[in-house]
């Protein structure tokens, strides 16, 4: 079966922001059948450098379904948050 991933590279500048911004990410997840995978802070860069020190990695049934969750009116309504929150590289990958 083939999945669709979404990599977010994320970079906090407002923890209380950010922490309002996480707390309603999976309920617009849902309807979508995406789950969260992996949250986690980098250790260590072991080859070349990345600027961002937190990652996340979700999963969707596929890409359709990765492309309708962000561009969701759900989705969307918390972007301006998440612009206030924190720098962030979002990036879909199939496999």
């Amino acid at each position: 079966m083939s999945y669709a991933f979404l990599v977010g590279q994320i970079t906090v500048k407002q923890p209380d922001k950010w922490a309002e911004y996480t707390s309603q990410v999976p309920g617009t997840l849902v309807p979508w059948g995406a789950e969260l995978v992996f949250r986690g802070k980098q250790v260590a860069a072991l080859a070349g450098s990345n600027p961002h020190a937190d990652i996340v990695v979700i999963r969707f049934p596929d890409l359709a379904a990765l492309n309708q969750w962000f561009t969701s009116p759900a989705y969307q309504s918390l972007i301006p948050l998440r612009e206030q929150a924190a720098e962030v590289v979002l990036l879909s990958y199939a496999s």
